[in-house]
């Protein structure tokens, strides 16, 4: 029986790949300083729930087969420093992943927006249509019970993230994946506390492509103007294809897609989600799934979580709750809801929460993203900007940044709901966007005011 220890296994998708080694018929232990629900429940239920927070060298011995690092976990860690010791085996979590699928076809979606979307339209296809595969996705999607899945089939389909791989390894955690298949979906500015030069972040998609096999294959947006130039300028002698959105059409607030068929309704909406629908399409071609199959399946897709969920409907308006937080996926989910709803007012809030859009420096990079919202709404929490030691910005800071002269700003879940729950959302759709959570905002009295 394999054993392996997780250092940080309290993160989303650490702990998610300890649980899929525990299906696996692993032996699995772990230690982390803080873990928050759901991990600490799923933990807790297959047994592997660390007794105490902290760290424990005296947990690594030598029969142990390996560690899997997090980044949550710094370089001086005492158990990492134990391990190095005694010569064991450390892997990031994306070289465990290739570790796992050496003999496996290995797609890798990547893109600074849309790759959690299109990972999931694909994964939902492929299970629809019964083929074997194996996984790792960045979000909990309808119909899958964890977020990484391994087994011996021969395909995995990996959700391929920019950001860095380690404390011991500061590269993007993309490149160690080895990938077949490559789909890029976008490239716009994110992650400002690892890459504050934009040229260098463009830089590391340029790499990932030209990594691509002569007998693989390089599947890229070709409306996004960065993709399209790094695209066709790559070394690659691989399969280039490119794509753009699908043909669709709207009718009474519902998306049809334009097919030789004929028109196939979906629940996902927006440009972007064209274009992350065909993105998914061009995948399953290249996996041997047919157009056909593809439309049999695509409809029932329900979308992941937090991207245009849902949370409430009424008669004539809806809350949405959207993981939009960078700039690109800001502007597109905004656009994506008022395009769909054009004669609803929209009230668009957007939280800034992460390094990247607390900082005053990077402002300027969310000019125009909220123009089609009839309202727009931002809300800081203060002691999220002081702990990570930024300033915090006032209204006109953020008017002159987002080019919005009536925008407005919050700093008071409390106030913030109370604005929420003044407003008439008669032909009106509220859209809630944030990788937080408003500082613990009671959502349940705002979605009774749909209903």
């Amino acid at each position: 029986m394999k054993k392996y220890h997780f250092i940080a296994i309290g993160g989303a998708v650490m702990h998610n790949l300890a649980l899929a080694l525990v299906k696996k018929g692993y032996q699995v232990s772990g230690s982390d300083d803080e873990i928050y629900e759901p991990s600490r429940t799923r933990l807790e239920k297959a047994g592997i729930l660390p007794p105490e927070f902290g760290w424990f060298p005296e947990k690594i011995t030598s029969d142990i087969d390996g560690i899997i690092l997090g980044m949550h976990a710094r370089i001086d860690n005492p158990e990492l420093i134990k391990a190095q010791e005694l010569g064991i085996p450390v892997y990031s979590f994306p070289e465990f992943i290739f570790n796992q699928s050496q003999d496996k076809k290995r797609v890798v979606i990547a893109g600074s927006h849309g790759k959690t979307s299109i990972t999931s339209m694909i994964l939902h296809v492929l299970k629809d249509q019964k083929v074997d595969f194996d996984y790792l996705v960045g979000a909990q999607i309808d119909g899958f019970e964890l977020m990484v899945g391994l087994s011996d089939a021969p395909v995995i389909i990996i959700e391929g993230d920019e950001y860095l791989t380690s404390p011991i390894d500061r590269t993007p955690k993309f490149f160690h994946y080895h990938h077949d298949i490559v789909l890029v979906s976008g490239i716009a500015w994110d992650h400002f506390n690892v890459f504050p030069d934009f040229e260098d972040y463009k830089a590391q998609f340029s790499k990932l492509m030209d990594r691509t096999p002569a007998s693989g294959q390089l599947i890229y947006c070709e409306v996004d103007p960065l993709v399209k130039v790094a695209a066709e300028s790559s070394s690659t002698s691989g399969q280039k294809t490119a794509y753009q959105a699908h043909p669709a059409e709207i009718k009474d607030g519902k998306t049809y897609l334009k097919t030789d068929s004929g028109l196939v309704e979906i629940s996902v909406f927006g440009n972007h989600n064209l274009q992350n629908l065909q993105g998914a399409l061009e995948v399953c071609l290249s996996l041997g799934v047919s157009k056909e199959q593809f439309y049999q399946s695509i409809p029932s897709f329900k979308g992941a979580a937090k991207r245009q969920e849902i949370l409430a409907k009424g008669e004539t308006g809806i809350l949405f709750r959207d993981f939009a937080h960078a700039p690109s996926k800001l502007k597109a989910t905004v656009n994506a809801v008022k395009n769909q709803f054009p004669e609803r007012r929209l009230i668009a809030v957007q939280e800034l929460h992460t390094f990247s859009s607390l900082n005053k420096a990077f402002l300027p990079n969310y000019a125009n993203s909220m123009d089609e919202a009839d309202d727009a709404i931002i809300y800081l929490n203060p002691h999220a900007v002081a702990m990570k030691k930024l300033e915090l910005m006032d209204e006109p800071t953020l008017r002159e940044g987002f080019k919005r002269p009536d925008l407005k700003l919050f700093t008071s879940s409390e106030a913030l709901k109370e604005y929420l729950l003044d407003q008439n959302y008669n032909h009106t759709n509220l859209l809630l966007m944030s990788s937080g959570n408003y500082d613990n905002l009671d959502l349940e009295p705002i979605k009774a005011k749909f209903k």
